[in-house]
């Protein structure tokens, strides 16, 4: 019995030991953490932050050491919370889509916006938009004067020389008179507030570089011109008629588009043409249009041979008619979109262009004529048998049936790829929040 009692003994010392050894751990853990954070928050600007978090520590620890149990109680709720998060899929909000893994996770998106930027994928990767620059709010919906525009418009924001990341005052209606016209490293930034640019002119990207559109609705864009228009601080010029385009993009490269709202407007909701190249349009939600995306400016324009184009997590919603996109030239990734909505056909081309179509979801329409994925436009088949179309992992439903061509497992499709493809039945979830974001400030996006 004393043997025993003696055993039982050793055994609640060696318990206790663990206990006290698992609280120091625990303490300094969270102690370290939270320093960590401090730290981070000292080199920023705001400095008065910084101290009531270094108060917050002092108080913190003070009571650690007071009250170990209820130390103990935070550390469990801490690892149950942690193993909650996991069962949702809190570190990937459970959608599969890299790009807004990337970002929508984080409840403090507003304050660390700039991250977008680090989270591109396929051939536009690289745009970095104003990542490098302060940013720009815009306080002014107008557009009175598009060679002097006043300063906290948007059309004031894009014209500048340096790299800006331009967010937005409130919730706003952009009518503008005339082209929008950006200058290299700018990012529009919609999220967070509800902006349209609409009923006016809309976007051009001309012969610049590193830009990024997101979180915008693009619609009722018409035909503007025959005017003045400011490009930069020191240049304005005279513009001829312009297409009435959500998005032009004329000899340019590394340019996102993502994550926008577009529909109804005159021409093309996005155009490029003229030698653009390194582009990705991803995350759009597209509407109520005919011709919807045109890649590539003429049959006899070869400068466009050079282009790569990745479109991926797209919706190509109701009421879309055809060039989902319409292609000429170069290689493009047609990637994990899902195809809802096309009278005519989605995917069309001319000029020997390199399609990759990879684990998209095509629903024809009940018209038994318009089933088909694909158009080879205005060239006879003995042309486009040799051109290189490949369907691979897409899911074809109500009938839908993609044309490939080509020599099958070419060289050419290394072009033409530009990220992994995800299974076609998680086309879903990826696309599920495509289009402007009803991002709020303190929550996930």
């Amino acid at each position: 019995m004393a043997v025993f009692e003696s055993k039982r003994w050793v055994t609640g010392a060696f318990l206790a030991v663990l206990l006290v050894l698992c609280f120091v751990a625990a303490i300094a853990e969270i102690s370290g953490n939270r320093n960590g954070g401090t730290e981070e928050l000292q080199s920023s600007s705001n400095s008065s932050m910084a101290a009531r978090v270094a108060e917050d520590d002092e108080s913190f620890n003070k009571h650690a050491v007071d009250d170990p149990e209820e130390v103990v109680a935070m550390v469990d709720m801490s690892i149950r919370n942690s193993t909650e998060r996991r069962k949702l899929g809190f570190f990937s909000c459970g959608t599969g889509n890299p790009i807004d893994d990337c970002w929508r996770c984080d409840s403090n998106w507003q304050k660390n916006r700039k991250r977008l930027a680090d989270c591109g994928i396929g051939f536009g990767r690289n745009a970095i938009g104003g990542r490098d620059g302060r940013f720009y709010v815009v306080t002014d919906p107008g557009d009175d004067d598009p060679v002097n525009p006043r300063p906290g418009t948007l059309r004031h924001a894009v014209i500048q020389n340096e790299p800006l990341w331009i967010v937005f005052k409130r919730d706003m209606v952009i009518q503008l008179k005339q082209e929008l016209i950006m200058n290299s490293f700018k990012t529009i930034d919609g999220r967070g507030v509800n902006v349209h640019i609409a009923n006016g002119a809309c976007i051009t990207i001309q012969f610049v570089t590193n830009i990024i559109i997101h979180g915008l609705h693009i619609h009722d864009c018409k035909p503007t011109g025959n005017a003045l228009v400011r490009s930069s601080p020191s240049h304005f010029g005279w513009r001829t008629m312009a297409d009435g385009d959500a998005v032009s993009i004329f000899g340019s490269s590394h340019i996102w588009v993502d994550h926008n709202s577009l529909s109804n407007c005159a021409d093309g909701l996005v155009d490029a043409v003229m030698g653009s190249t390194a582009i990705t349009i991803s995350n759009n939600h597209f509407t109520h249009h005919n011709e919807v995306m045109l890649l590539g400016h003429s049959d006899s324009y070869t400068r466009d041979k050079a282009m790569q184009v990745t479109i991926a997590y797209n919706h190509f919603g109701e009421g879309l008619i055809q060039r989902m996109p319409r292609c000429r030239h170069g290689y493009f990734h047609v990637v994990n979109n899902d195809y809802t909505h096309w009278e005519m056909y989605a995917i069309g081309g001319s000029a020997e262009p390199t399609i990759n179509s990879q684990g998209n979801r095509y629903a024809a329409p009940t018209n038994p004529f318009a089933k088909e994925v694909t158009k080879r436009v205005e060239t006879p088949t003995t042309q486009w048998k040799s051109w290189n179309w490949r369907s691979e992992g897409d899911l074809l439903l109500n009938g839908a049936y993609f044309t490939p061509s080509g020599a099958g497992a070419s060289a050419s499709y290394a072009r033409a790829s530009s990220l992994g493809a995800k299974s076609s039945t998680m086309v879903g979830a990826i696309t599920s929040g495509s289009g402007a974001l009803p991002c709020r400030r303190g929550h996930p996006c």
